[in-house]
């Protein structure tokens, strides 16, 4: 038994035309039609959902929120079918439209901002909607295509691609050092304003961590009477002004480092990195311009 036949694929492919254009007679003029044609192709798919996809008056129609969802689903099945017939035939279109992705603060400034004229440089066709955020997302509700995170995920319907295993240290100022005195050992830290940030995500404060003399890890968790939540890039600029030591990634740092503004200390204990990946939803398919992005993340990040 078939699921569909052609006449309910074409209905489908009119009813997305209709609703991207708002206007059966504006797809019925795209496709070569009769806007009656349209009109009555929709009808009998609507009759055999059991639902109205669009609300009509003598003038305009609107989706529903039946229609909303049923042209979301069907449009992205239909870029899937074009997507696979342009893979197989060896005619696979140009990276093109909208990228939609979510990056975190820190990883979002200091490594993707700077990367980002390169990749338009290379794929003009593509554009880039980015939402900073180091909040988590719902890919589906929210559109985004992929999204830039600290860690593995636990969700197992993501596909995660580690970008890269980003090395810490811990970092003050000259003129903290300077008032405070420079910590030489881990023990020290009890003795120094340690700035802690507070994940957003779990409302814990991040611990630090660090490797001992014989190679092993170690999480250094303290509590502060300094906390910063939300943006770690407060606790870095908090660390620039003389606010005490913070732990953050050598990426960060090394531009403050270079100015002379941070000076990093206790490098005997560092070693311990963190991971970023680039993540999507594992039953979607990739279109080219996501394909493309990721790729391009890939090498440059390596490089």
């Amino acid at each position: 038994m078939r699921t569909f036949d052609p006449v309910q694929l074409g209905s489908i492919e009119l009813f997305c035309k209709a609703a991207e254009l708002g206007s059966f007679t504006a797809a019925a003029e795209v496709l070569g039609l009769t806007p009656a044609s349209v009109s009555r192709s929709i009808s009998r798919l609507e009759s055999r959902l059991g639902v109205r996809l669009f609300a009509r008056t003598t003038r305009h129609i609107r989706l529903t929120s039946e229609g909303e969802l049923y042209q979301q689903q069907c449009q992205q099945a239909l870029e899937q079918i074009a997507e696979a017939e342009r893979m197989i035939t060896g005619t696979q279109k140009v990276p093109s439209g909208v990228l939609r992705l979510s990056v975190g603060t820190p990883y979002a400034h200091y490594r993707l901002l700077p990367l980002l004229p390169k990749f338009q440089a290379a794929y003009p066709q593509v554009e880039v909607e980015l939402s900073i955020s180091n909040r988590v997302v719902d890919f589906v509700d929210e559109g985004f295509d992929l999204a830039i995170r600290l860690g593995i995920p636990q969700d197992s319907r993501l596909i995660a691609h580690t970008l890269e295993d980003a090395s810490l240290g811990v970092f003050a100022a000259p003129s903290y050092l300077a008032a405070r005195g420079t910590p030489k050992t881990l023990a020290d830290l009890d003795g120094h304003d340690c700035i802690q940030f507070v994940l957003p995500s779990t409302g814990r404060a991040m611990p630090w961590i660090f490797k001992d003399a014989a190679g092993k890890d170690i999480d250094f968790n303290f509590r502060s009477h300094k906390r910063v939540h939300d943006d770690v890039l407060g606790c870095v600029n908090w660390a620039i002004a003389g606010g005490g030591l913070f732990q953050i990634y050598h990426f960060i740092a090394q531009a403050a480092v270079k100015r002379g503004e941070l000076v990093e200390v206790l490098q005997g204990a560092g070693g311990r990195t963190r991971r970023f990946s680039i993540l999507y939803p594992q039953n979607r398919h990739l279109s080219a311009r996501v394909r493309a992005f990721v790729d391009f993340m890939a090498r440059a990040v390596r490089r």
